[in-house]
């Protein structure tokens, strides 16, 4: 049996991890989509765009949480797509990752990602929310 004084000494090397992410959202790319489709429909697009990212990432989480590999893999397939056209490319590597490790035997790994994958989404949808904010 351990002692207190054992026990407390273990708890004393304990760290807890506070991940933090910040998003590399492409602006030349967002440029390029108001050049296109002008103000109004670069927003419509965007707000369609981030509606549809945040179902998908909730879907990825979902299929994750029930051991739905198959509905994970196909989420972060379509938020790998969606990151890649709203330029958000740290959002789309983390998704393609995903997608890779629904392949392999590293749950870890996988547990890891697509919490990363949460935290990066959040963050992206954010940024980009407030670039909206800023434009009108």
């Amino acid at each position: 049996m351990l002692s207190p004084t054992a026990v407390t000494g273990v708890s004393d090397m304990i760290v807890t991890l506070q991940p933090a992410e910040t998003a590399s959202l492409d602006k030349r790319r967002l440029a390029e989509i108001v050049a296109r489709l002008g103000p109004r429909g670069a927003d419509d697009l965007i707000s369609r765009a981030m509606e549809e990212l945040a179902v998908h990432l909730a879907r990825a989480h979902k299929g994750y949480m029930r051991g739905h590999l198959c509905e994970l893999e196909s989420a972060a397939g379509r938020v790998n797509e969606l990151a890649m056209r709203m330029g958000m490319p740290e959002l789309a590597r983390v998704a393609r990752d995903v997608r890779g490790l629904c392949r392999r035997s590293d749950g870890a790994a996988l547990a890891a990602t697509v919490a990363r994958l949460g935290r990066l989404g959040e963050i992206s949808l954010m940024e980009i929310w407030d670039i909206q904010d800023l434009s009108g």
